[in-house]
């Protein structure tokens, strides 16, 4: 027994049959494998049971903050595996004549020199809100991505823009030069099939509000 458990600790840590060899990557949408293995720094050449796949996680999480969550395997015999969730723009962010990708969680995670095709741009314009102090720009950014995460995709495709002058006061801008007072990031659901309803009974119509769900209106049309 004393021989075979020598022989195994051996085989994993000691010998060349259970070395890294080789690093494959999965899941990218945006990023390249190459990408993601060469930020990886996985060793190799060394014991597979010996790689700190924690540590490698950590590692790729903090270079690639596109990099939602990410899974580190150990291949056998010779392989590590990466297997990537990407995070995904809900919103995006004019900045320095370039645009910065906001995750549904709020997270700012990448610039791009364009827009993403479909995903709307979110204005923060309340530097003087009373409620910033007690809300700042990152609680904000994640009410506007909670309101756009809210929509269903037949009223998603519609905004261009989503703008938070403060905690309780976001609009949307449609396409079509219509506004859309929405009020507090709250009943979102309730508020997205309210809107849904108006877009539908009032098609001329350019101004709605659903702040108040359970009164709604409608103007412009």
């Amino acid at each position: 027994m004393l021989l075979l458990g020598g022989f195994g600790i051996w085989a994993f840590y000691g010998s060349d049959w259970l070395r890294v060899s080789g690093v494959k990557a999965s899941g990218t949408r945006v990023l390249t494998a190459r990408e993601v293995v060469d930020a990886a720094e996985v060793p190799l050449h060394t014991p597979l049971a010996s790689v700190g796949t924690d540590a490698i996680a950590a590692r790729l999480r903090h270079r690639l903050p596109r990099i939602k969550s990410v899974d580190v395997v150990r291949s056998w015999p010779h392989t590590i595996a990466l297997k990537v969730t990407e995070r995904e723009p809900e919103l995006v962010m004019p900045e320095g004549g370039k645009y910065v990708e906001v995750d549904a969680e709020g997270v700012r995670f990448a610039t791009v020199p364009a827009p993403p095709k479909g995903v709307p741009a979110l204005q923060l314009a309340a530097d003087d809100a009373p409620s910033l102090d007690r809300f700042g720009p990152a609680r904000l950014r994640r009410a506007a991505v909670e309101v756009a995460s809210d929509l269903p995709k037949s009223l998603h495709n519609q905004v261009k823009t989503v703008r938070v002058t403060s905690y309780d006061a976001i609009t949307l801008e449609l396409t079509g030069k219509r506004t859309v007072v929405w009020g507090s990031g709250e009943h979102g659901r309730r508020k997205a099939a309210v809107l849904t309803a108006l877009l539908k009974a009032a098609r001329d119509a350019h101004h709605f509000d659903v702040s108040v769900p359970s009164a709604p209106a409608v103007s412009g049309s």
